[in-house]
């Protein structure tokens, strides 16, 4: 059987990036490999061993076209309302918290937030299906 182990994004800056991953969802720096032509920065946490693999292709200074086929990645968290306000605290701006229904009944309640790189990112409350 297969196991997702990891996400990969591209970004301009690895420090910028770092830094909002680890603010906004309290990943830390598992592993860092360096290339001459790139790096991959490898992000995790105690929740799980699923990991954001940060890429940096040495050299871009332009951002990149994330297009029109990126949806985005979920977290998940105990307290919603507790971690929204807690990266606001921390100096990004998270979407407004929002409940989505399906036949009448309560389906996930959510806010996004995009990375620094233009990536959206769904914050879900823990329960139902989103465990």
């Amino acid at each position: 059987m297969a196991k997702a182990i990891h996400m990969m994004i591209r970004v301009l800056e690895e420090a910028r990036s770092v830094k909002f991953y680890e603010a906004c969802f309290g990943l830390k720096i598992a592993e860092r490999r360096e290339w001459p032509d790139f790096s991959l920065t490898y992000m995790s946490n105690a929740e799980n061993d699923f990991e954001v693999e940060l890429t940096v292709n040495k050299g871009r200074t332009e951002p990149y076209d994330l297009g029109n086929g990126y949806g985005h990645v979920a977290f998940v968290v105990d307290n919603l309302e507790a971690e929204h306000a807690r990266i606001a605290s921390a100096g990004y701006t998270p979407g407004d918290i929002k409940q989505m229904t399906h036949d009448g009944q309560p389906f996930g309640k959510f806010f996004f937030i995009t990375d620094p790189d233009g990536y959206k990112i769904e914050v879900l409350q823990k329960g139902g299906r989103f465990r």
